[in-house]
């Protein structure tokens, strides 16, 4: 599975306003209402399956990346948004580090395939600490989409 298979790169940001675990989450869900893949009306409830998910644990996996997801019956497809905070963001991280980098996925309870490949697919690449630190220092959407486009032809961006 490819980033542009589940990424809206309507959805990304390049710095999100937010300061918190929470306020990061609704962010990045309000990106997916804005760009249509979202209901508005299913937002707190989204939302509030990502925390829950959240709580069973961290997904803040280290090296400043989390990639909080959850499975939520109002999406007929995975969709996904990246998104970068400068400042980084208190995640309860594994390593205890602020996070920079959030890949944030919803996918329909169905289709629990197309979850695990997309979550192996931002895994892999986020193996590469050059992807990792060009990501960070992307400074508009058109970039990180740009990196993204990369990967995927390329496999792990070097």
């Amino acid at each position: 599975m490819k980033f542009s298979d589940f990424v809206v790169t309507d959805a990304i940001r390049s710095d999100v306003d937010a300061d918190t675990k929470p306020g990061v989450i609704r962010e990045m869900a309000e990106t997916l209402v804005e760009a249509g893949r979202i209901a508005p009306a299913e937002l707190d409830g989204i939302v509030k399956a990502i925390m829950k998910r959240e709580d069973l644990g961290s997904t803040g996996i280290g090296r400043g990346v989390a990639v909080p997801h959850t499975k939520h019956p109002s999406v007929d497809r995975l969709v996904g948004t990246v998104a970068v905070s400068r400042k980084g963001v208190d995640f309860a991280s594994l390593d205890g580090e602020p996070v920079h980098l959030f890949f944030l996925l919803v996918s329909p309870p169905d289709r629990p395939g197309d979850h695990l490949r997309a979550l192996e697919n931002i895994s892999r690449q986020l193996r590469d600490e050059g992807f990792c630190s060009r990501l960070k220092a992307s400074t508009t959407p058109a970039a990180i989409e740009h990196l993204l486009e990369e990967a995927d032809s390329h496999g792990v961006v070097t």
